[in-house]
Protein backbone atom coordinates (compact mmCIF):
# COMPACT_ATOMS: atom_id res chain seq x y z
CA UNK A 1 0.00 0.00 0.00
CA UNK A 2 2.89 2.47 0.71
CA UNK A 3 4.51 1.61 -2.51
CA UNK A 4 1.03 2.36 -4.50
CA UNK A 5 1.32 5.84 -2.49
CA UNK A 6 4.55 6.50 -2.77
CA UNK A 7 4.47 5.77 -7.05
CA UNK A 8 1.20 6.10 -8.16
CA UNK A 9 -0.40 9.01 -6.13
CA UNK A 10 3.01 11.02 -6.78
CA UNK A 11 3.36 11.20 -2.59
CA UNK A 12 6.88 11.38 -2.69
CA UNK A 13 7.92 11.94 1.16
CA UNK A 14 8.08 8.40 2.71
CA UNK A 15 8.81 9.61 6.22
CA UNK A 16 5.93 12.33 6.47
CA UNK A 17 3.83 9.46 4.74
CA UNK A 18 4.82 7.42 7.48
CA UNK A 19 4.17 10.37 10.41
CA UNK A 20 0.12 10.63 8.91
CA UNK A 21 -0.14 6.67 9.37
CA UNK A 22 0.94 7.13 12.51
CA UNK A 23 -0.83 10.46 13.75
CA UNK A 24 -4.13 8.45 12.16
CA UNK A 25 -3.41 5.07 14.14
CA UNK A 26 -3.04 7.38 17.27
CA UNK A 27 -5.98 9.36 16.42
CA UNK A 28 -8.41 6.04 16.01
CA UNK A 29 -6.53 4.29 19.25
CA UNK A 30 -7.91 8.21 21.05
CA UNK A 31 -11.19 7.19 19.51
CA UNK A 32 -11.26 3.87 21.29
CA UNK A 33 -9.68 5.07 24.72
CA UNK A 34 -12.70 7.62 25.03
CA UNK A 35 -15.29 5.04 24.67
CA UNK A 36 -13.36 2.77 27.15
CA UNK A 37 -12.27 0.05 23.94
CA UNK A 38 -8.83 0.40 24.21
CA UNK A 39 -8.02 -2.81 26.53
CA UNK A 40 -5.72 -1.60 29.74
CA UNK A 41 -2.68 -3.37 29.92
CA UNK A 42 -1.38 -5.62 33.39
CA UNK A 43 0.99 -3.57 35.40
CA UNK A 44 4.29 -4.36 33.28
CA UNK A 45 8.04 -4.57 34.20
CA UNK A 46 8.78 -2.34 31.46
CA UNK A 47 10.76 0.96 32.09
CA UNK A 48 10.40 4.18 30.59
CA UNK A 49 13.49 3.79 28.53
CA UNK A 50 12.44 0.57 27.21
CA UNK A 51 9.50 2.01 25.89
CA UNK A 52 11.31 5.37 24.49
CA UNK A 53 13.55 2.62 22.62
CA UNK A 54 10.91 0.74 21.10
CA UNK A 55 9.48 4.22 20.12
CA UNK A 56 12.38 5.09 17.91
CA UNK A 57 12.73 1.59 16.71
CA UNK A 58 9.73 1.48 15.07
CA UNK A 59 10.49 5.06 13.33
CA UNK A 60 13.48 3.89 12.44
CA UNK A 61 12.18 0.21 11.05
CA UNK A 62 8.58 2.03 9.13
CA UNK A 63 10.73 5.44 7.97
CA UNK A 64 13.77 4.05 6.38
CA UNK A 65 11.37 0.99 4.88
CA UNK A 66 9.13 3.48 3.38
CA UNK A 67 12.56 5.22 1.77
CA UNK A 68 13.56 2.23 0.43
CA UNK A 69 10.53 1.83 -0.93
CA UNK A 70 10.59 4.97 -3.03
CA UNK A 71 14.72 4.17 -4.19
CA UNK A 72 14.94 1.03 -4.62
CA UNK A 73 12.99 -1.49 -6.71
CA UNK A 74 10.13 -3.93 -5.11
CA UNK A 75 12.83 -6.67 -5.64
CA UNK A 76 15.98 -4.80 -3.78
CA UNK A 77 13.05 -3.71 -0.75
CA UNK A 78 12.63 -8.20 -0.57
CA UNK A 79 15.80 -8.81 -0.42
CA UNK A 80 16.74 -6.27 2.12
CA UNK A 81 13.66 -7.92 4.15
CA UNK A 82 15.22 -11.66 3.39
CA UNK A 83 18.19 -10.43 5.60
CA UNK A 84 16.10 -9.59 8.55
CA UNK A 85 15.93 -13.37 9.28
CA UNK A 86 19.33 -14.03 10.01
CA UNK A 87 19.58 -10.76 12.06
CA UNK A 88 17.15 -11.99 14.43
CA UNK A 89 18.59 -15.28 15.03
CA UNK A 90 21.75 -13.18 15.62
CA UNK A 91 20.16 -10.90 17.80
CA UNK A 92 17.94 -13.25 19.98
CA UNK A 93 21.90 -15.22 20.58
CA UNK A 94 23.32 -12.42 21.84
CA UNK A 95 20.63 -10.87 24.05
CA UNK A 96 18.81 -13.94 25.26
CA UNK A 97 21.21 -16.79 24.54
CA UNK A 98 18.24 -18.28 22.03
CA UNK A 99 19.93 -20.93 20.14
CA UNK A 100 17.99 -22.23 16.54
CA UNK A 101 18.48 -25.77 16.59
CA UNK A 102 20.10 -26.94 13.06
CA UNK A 103 16.65 -28.09 11.61
CA UNK A 104 15.03 -25.03 11.88
CA UNK A 105 18.27 -23.34 10.27
CA UNK A 106 17.96 -25.67 6.74
CA UNK A 107 14.16 -24.74 7.35
CA UNK A 108 14.39 -21.17 7.29
CA UNK A 109 17.65 -21.04 4.96
CA UNK A 110 14.95 -22.82 2.11
CA UNK A 111 12.82 -20.65 3.09
CA UNK A 112 14.77 -17.01 2.40
CA UNK A 113 16.26 -18.99 -0.96
CA UNK A 114 12.24 -19.49 -2.00
CA UNK A 115 11.06 -16.31 -1.08
CA UNK A 116 14.52 -14.94 -2.90
CA UNK A 117 13.92 -16.80 -6.25
CA UNK A 118 9.88 -15.81 -6.14
CA UNK A 119 10.04 -11.89 -5.55
CA UNK A 120 14.01 -10.95 -6.14
CA UNK A 121 13.57 -10.24 -9.92
CA UNK A 122 14.67 -7.25 -10.53
CA UNK A 123 17.39 -5.51 -8.38
CA UNK A 124 17.21 -1.61 -9.18
CA UNK A 125 18.40 0.58 -6.44
CA UNK A 126 20.61 4.04 -5.95
CA UNK A 127 23.53 4.34 -3.85
CA UNK A 128 21.23 6.70 -1.31
CA UNK A 129 18.72 3.87 -1.36
CA UNK A 130 21.00 0.75 -0.97
CA UNK A 131 22.30 2.69 2.13
CA UNK A 132 19.23 3.02 3.31
CA UNK A 133 17.63 -0.68 3.06
CA UNK A 134 20.86 -1.85 4.77
CA UNK A 135 20.37 -0.03 8.00
CA UNK A 136 16.74 -0.02 7.92
CA UNK A 137 17.68 -4.17 8.65
CA UNK A 138 18.86 -3.70 12.00
CA UNK A 139 16.17 -1.63 13.55
CA UNK A 140 13.58 -3.89 11.68
CA UNK A 141 14.68 -6.77 13.40
CA UNK A 142 15.26 -5.42 16.81
CA UNK A 143 11.45 -3.85 16.29
CA UNK A 144 10.12 -7.17 15.56
CA UNK A 145 12.39 -8.79 18.98
CA UNK A 146 10.79 -5.90 21.25
CA UNK A 147 7.59 -6.23 20.72
CA UNK A 148 7.53 -9.99 20.51
CA UNK A 149 9.69 -9.78 24.12
CA UNK A 150 7.76 -6.90 25.67
CA UNK A 151 4.10 -8.35 25.29
CA UNK A 152 5.43 -11.87 26.23
CA UNK A 153 7.02 -11.41 29.22
CA UNK A 154 6.12 -7.68 30.02
CA UNK A 155 2.88 -8.02 30.64
CA UNK A 156 1.35 -5.84 27.41
CA UNK A 157 -0.92 -6.15 25.22
CA UNK A 158 -0.76 -4.86 21.78
CA UNK A 159 -3.21 -2.00 21.46
CA UNK A 160 -2.06 -0.60 24.92
CA UNK A 161 1.76 -1.15 23.78
CA UNK A 162 0.64 0.66 20.43
CA UNK A 163 -0.98 3.75 22.66
CA UNK A 164 2.01 3.59 24.68
CA UNK A 165 4.80 4.20 21.95
CA UNK A 166 3.24 5.44 19.08
CA UNK A 167 3.49 9.66 20.71
CA UNK A 168 7.72 8.92 20.42
CA UNK A 169 7.02 7.13 17.39
CA UNK A 170 5.79 10.50 16.05
CA UNK A 171 8.09 12.79 17.59
CA UNK A 172 11.37 10.77 16.41
CA UNK A 173 9.54 10.57 12.82
CA UNK A 174 9.06 14.40 12.89
CA UNK A 175 12.88 14.68 13.36
CA UNK A 176 13.44 12.37 10.75
CA UNK A 177 11.39 14.34 8.16
CA UNK A 178 14.36 17.00 7.38
CA UNK A 179 17.01 14.22 6.38
CA UNK A 180 14.87 11.47 4.59
CA UNK A 181 12.48 13.82 2.59
CA UNK A 182 12.64 15.90 -0.46
CA UNK A 183 12.11 19.31 0.15
CA UNK A 184 8.11 20.84 -0.95
CA UNK A 185 5.88 18.91 1.46
CA UNK A 186 4.33 22.03 2.41
CA UNK A 187 3.50 23.05 -1.25
CA UNK A 188 1.87 19.43 -2.44
CA UNK A 189 -1.31 19.73 -4.60
CA UNK A 190 -3.98 17.97 -2.00
CA UNK A 191 -7.13 16.74 -3.73
CA UNK A 192 -9.80 14.71 -2.93
CA UNK A 193 -8.89 11.67 -4.92
CA UNK A 194 -4.92 11.52 -3.38
CA UNK A 195 -5.99 13.04 0.36
CA UNK A 196 -8.28 9.76 0.10
CA UNK A 197 -5.67 7.03 -1.09
CA UNK A 198 -3.09 8.34 1.46
CA UNK A 199 -6.17 8.17 4.38
CA UNK A 200 -7.20 4.99 3.40
CA UNK A 201 -3.61 3.69 3.16
CA UNK A 202 -3.30 5.04 6.53
CA UNK A 203 -6.51 3.35 8.01
CA UNK A 204 -5.63 0.00 6.82
CA UNK A 205 -2.02 0.56 7.94
CA UNK A 206 -3.31 0.79 11.36
CA UNK A 207 -5.42 -2.51 11.21
CA UNK A 208 -1.53 -3.96 9.46
CA UNK A 209 0.58 -2.81 12.36
CA UNK A 210 -2.26 -4.17 15.03
CA UNK A 211 -2.47 -7.69 13.51
CA UNK A 212 1.45 -7.94 13.59
CA UNK A 213 1.33 -6.53 17.08
CA UNK A 214 -0.73 -9.85 17.92
CA UNK A 215 1.01 -11.76 15.84
CA UNK A 216 4.23 -10.94 17.56
CA UNK A 217 2.86 -11.19 21.26
CA UNK A 218 1.34 -15.02 20.24
CA UNK A 219 4.61 -15.89 18.71
CA UNK A 220 7.83 -14.88 17.68
CA UNK A 221 10.07 -12.27 15.95
CA UNK A 222 11.09 -15.14 13.63
CA UNK A 223 8.00 -16.60 12.79
CA UNK A 224 6.52 -13.44 12.34
CA UNK A 225 8.60 -12.95 9.48
CA UNK A 226 8.15 -16.21 8.33
CA UNK A 227 4.44 -15.65 8.67
CA UNK A 228 5.21 -12.54 6.16
CA UNK A 229 6.87 -14.38 3.67
CA UNK A 230 4.23 -16.88 3.25
CA UNK A 231 1.69 -13.98 2.62
CA UNK A 232 4.09 -12.56 0.34
CA UNK A 233 3.85 -16.00 -1.78
CA UNK A 234 0.24 -16.39 -1.30
CA UNK A 235 -0.32 -13.01 -3.03
CA UNK A 236 1.98 -14.12 -5.60
CA UNK A 237 0.37 -17.28 -6.25
CA UNK A 238 -3.18 -16.00 -5.58
CA UNK A 239 -2.69 -13.94 -8.59
CA UNK A 240 -1.55 -15.66 -10.56
CA UNK A 241 -4.27 -18.23 -10.09
CA UNK A 242 -7.21 -16.25 -9.43
CA UNK A 243 -6.06 -13.26 -11.79
CA UNK A 244 -4.51 -14.62 -14.67
CA UNK A 245 -0.91 -12.76 -14.32
CA UNK A 246 1.82 -14.42 -15.25
CA UNK A 247 5.08 -13.81 -12.73
CA UNK A 248 7.36 -16.13 -14.56
CA UNK A 249 7.72 -20.31 -13.70
CA UNK A 250 10.84 -19.51 -12.00
CA UNK A 251 9.09 -17.17 -9.48
CA UNK A 252 5.81 -19.75 -9.36
CA UNK A 253 8.96 -22.39 -8.73
CA UNK A 254 10.12 -20.15 -5.64
CA UNK A 255 6.86 -19.90 -4.05
CA UNK A 256 6.14 -23.40 -3.75
CA UNK A 257 9.71 -24.17 -2.81
CA UNK A 258 9.12 -21.83 0.13
CA UNK A 259 5.62 -22.90 1.01
CA UNK A 260 7.76 -26.20 1.51
CA UNK A 261 10.17 -24.74 3.95
CA UNK A 262 7.41 -22.52 6.02
CA UNK A 263 5.57 -26.02 6.19
CA UNK A 264 8.80 -27.83 7.15
CA UNK A 265 9.46 -24.91 9.75
CA UNK A 266 5.98 -24.49 11.47
CA UNK A 267 5.95 -29.02 11.75
CA UNK A 268 9.39 -28.24 13.44
CA UNK A 269 7.51 -25.75 16.07
CA UNK A 270 4.57 -27.73 16.47
CA UNK A 271 6.87 -30.72 17.54
CA UNK A 272 9.20 -28.47 19.58
CA UNK A 273 5.75 -27.52 21.78
CA UNK A 274 4.87 -31.18 22.29
CA UNK A 275 8.01 -32.24 23.37
CA UNK A 276 8.06 -29.02 25.77
CA UNK A 277 4.38 -29.68 27.67
CA UNK A 278 5.33 -32.45 29.72
CA UNK A 279 8.15 -30.83 30.63
CA UNK A 280 5.58 -27.68 31.63
CA UNK A 281 3.73 -30.27 33.43
CA UNK A 282 6.42 -31.61 35.35
CA UNK A 283 7.89 -28.80 36.71
CA UNK A 284 4.51 -27.13 37.69
CA UNK A 285 4.36 -29.91 39.73
CA UNK A 286 5.36 -29.72 43.82
CA UNK A 287 8.83 -30.50 44.46
CA UNK A 288 7.74 -33.44 47.01
CA UNK A 289 6.40 -35.15 44.25
CA UNK A 290 9.42 -34.62 41.81
CA UNK A 291 11.19 -36.00 43.79
CA UNK A 292 9.22 -39.16 44.66
CA UNK A 293 10.62 -42.22 43.36
CA UNK A 294 14.39 -41.62 42.83
CA UNK A 295 14.67 -39.36 46.27
CA UNK A 296 16.21 -36.21 44.09
CA UNK A 297 14.78 -32.92 42.42
CA UNK A 298 15.89 -32.08 39.21
CA UNK A 299 15.61 -29.28 37.39
CA UNK A 300 17.04 -27.00 34.79
CA UNK A 301 16.60 -28.14 30.60
CA UNK A 302 19.78 -26.46 29.74
CA UNK A 303 20.05 -23.05 27.42
CA UNK A 304 17.02 -22.39 25.82
CA UNK A 305 16.67 -23.08 22.34
CA UNK A 306 14.23 -22.16 19.58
Amino acid sequence: MHFQVLKNVGFQFPVFLTFIHYAVSWALMAILKSFSLLPASAPSKSTPLSLFTLGIVMSLSTGLANVSLKYNSVGFYQMAKIAVTPSIVLAEFIWYKKRVTFSKVIALTIVSAGVAIATVTDLQFSLFGACVALAWIIPSAVNKILWSNMQQQENWTALSLMWKTTPITLLFLVSMIPFLDPPGVLTFQWSFSNTSAILISAFLGFFLQWSGALALGATSAISHVVLGQFKTCVLLLGSYYIFGSNPGTTSICGAFVAIGGMSFFTYLNLRAKKQLSPLKVSSSLPKSKLGEGNGENRDGFGAESV
